[in-house]
């Protein structure tokens, strides 16, 4: 199923933009930032991703004869067409014409900080919306399971064993591209690594054993077959038997001029099993063989078999990092923070809520990142319109009491990006590889109680103090 087309959208996007176009809004510019309010996991940071998918998206954003002729067929409330010939016309006349704005791949980002900002005629920077939230949402929490599993395992190989709990195909295969942007060195997803060049691992499964009169001749089979890769799964009967028999048939590969690459252990008490294996390879003549372990893993797992002692070099994640566990989605957002008006002047806008977390930051976004002897110290979320006010302090997006003043002398970076002027592709994007690499330094500059599994220290992130003042005032007169 081709995914790359306007169509994939809410149709209150569709009907909105028919409402701009009746009215003369369509062409009027205005400024959307794409962000999410609360870090998944309970975590201390999110990795940035999807940005690849939304520019393989944006570059078919064109509707097509057989699109324009669907809408056409769509009814209202009284039975009639619901969007007006006009309309529909205007609509296959559109091509894209935005600036997008972006911050990389692989990036660590935190709550309200625009991820994506797009600047445009209105009914363009509309009719994204939703694709945007899609492609970015899923994948950035995925990418973000990935990293908090690999750094429980500690600079281990984390394997990515997913695709048949995923999310139906295109979820999966998007998954296995944002969980090695996280840090997972493989995927057993074939498609996944012809799309995306992502390098591809597995060996065999209980039926492989089963379908022998005993495990011996089942692992010799296998031996013969592909001698280059055996990773012997040896709990289909007794585990630690089956370690033995792995020994067994290693022995003859090495005589053919192979090596027993390892074993997984995919039940049972993982640490002591893991131990008692280590031992047998060992005393067997195979202390570089691995002991792969799968059986439902995720972070908190895996520090726990790490405690334990467990003798793991290789942790095989499925469920838990394909479909984001306990966590189902990022819930990320889409607002509106600018228009342009008949003078040419920016105007701010502003959403009003009950809730503090959900007052959205008004103007022409971007997030400026301090960072002091390696690491990073805070980011300011503030206008360009306006730029910062020195010093730089911070006020936190849902608390104003909380505030804190960026270091002298850091160094500075702003994360959001050209991706896109005038609907043009400006920049060329960096190969899977070389996100997964960023998001790996990215890690590394973030303080260790950041990244910590439980109770994470905050980073300071929030909303530079000038910019958090016109946004009391815009309160104050909206409620006036």
């Amino acid at each position: 199923m081709n995914t790359n087309t306007p169509l994939l959208t809410d149709l209150y996007q569709l009907t909105m933009a028919a409402g701009y176009w009746k009215c003369g809004k369509a062409e009027q510019e205005a400024v959307f930032h794409l962000f999410f309010r609360k870090l998944p996991f309970s975590g201390g940071y999110a990795i940035a991703a999807g940005l690849g998918s939304v520019v393989e998206w944006l570059q078919g954003f064109r509707f097509a004869k057989e699109e324009l002729e669907y809408l056409a067929t769509l009814p209202g409330r009284d039975g009639k067409a619901l969007f007006e010939r006009g309309f529909i016309d205007y609509l296959g006349e559109m091509r894209w014409q935005c600036d997008v704005d972006a911050i990389p791949e692989g990036t660590v980002v935190f709550p309200h900080e625009p991820l994506i900002r797009v600047r445009g005629p209105l009914v363009q920077a509309q009719l994204v919306e939703t694709a945007l939230l899609n492609l970015v949402n899923f994948q950035t929490l995925i990418a973000t399971k990935a990293a908090r599993v690999c750094e429980a395992a500690q600079g281990e190989p984390v394997l990515e064993f997913g695709l048949r709990r995923a999310q139906g195909p295109d979820g999966a295969v998007m998954a296995s591209r944002a969980a090695f942007i996280g840090g997972a060195a493989a995927t057993s997803n074939v498609l996944a690594g012809m799309r995306h060049g992502i390098p591809v691992r597995g060996t065999h499964a209980h039926s492989w054993v089963m379908s022998f009169e005993s495990e011996m001749e089942a692992f010799e089979a296998y031996a013969d077959a592909l001698p280059n890769n055996c990773v012997f799964l040896v709990d289909t009967y007794d585990t630690l038997d089956g370690v033995r028999h792995a020994v067994e048939v290693g022995k003859r590969l090495r005589q053919r001029g192979h090596e027993l690459a390892g074993v997984r252990l995919d039940s049972g008490d993982l640490a002591w099993l893991s131990i008692e294996a280590r031992r047998i390879l060992d005393e067997g003549g195979f202390p570089k063989a691995s002991i792969v372990a799968s059986n439902d893993l995720d972070e908190h797992l895996i520090e726990s078999l790490k405690h334990q002692g467990a003798k793991i070099s290789v942790w095989g994640v499925g469920t838990q990092m394909i479909t984001g566990g306990s966590q189902p989605a990022l819930g990320g957002v889409y607002k509106l923070g600018a228009i342009r008006n008949a003078a040419g002047e920016w105007e701010p806008r502003i959403k009003l809520s009950e809730q503090a977390m959900k007052v959205s930051n008004p103007g022409i976004q971007q997030v400026r990142r301090f960072t002091l002897v390696g690491e990073f110290r805070g980011d300011a979320i503030f206008d360009e319109e306006h730029g910062l006010t020195q010093p730089v302090t911070i006020v936190h997006p849902s608390d104003a009491t909380r505030t804190k003043t960026m270091p002298d002398g850091a160094s500075t970076e702003d994360l959001l990006q050209p991706v896109y002027r005038a609907g043009k592709l400006v920049t060329e994007l960096p190969s899977l590889s070389l996100i997964q690499q960023r998001a790996r330094e990215q890690l590394t500059k973030l303080h260790a109680t950041v990244k910590r599994l439980q109770h994470p220290h905050a980073y300071p992130a929030g909303v530079e103090r000038t910019l958090h003042e016109r946004k009391l005032e815009l309160i104050r007169r909206s409620k006036a």
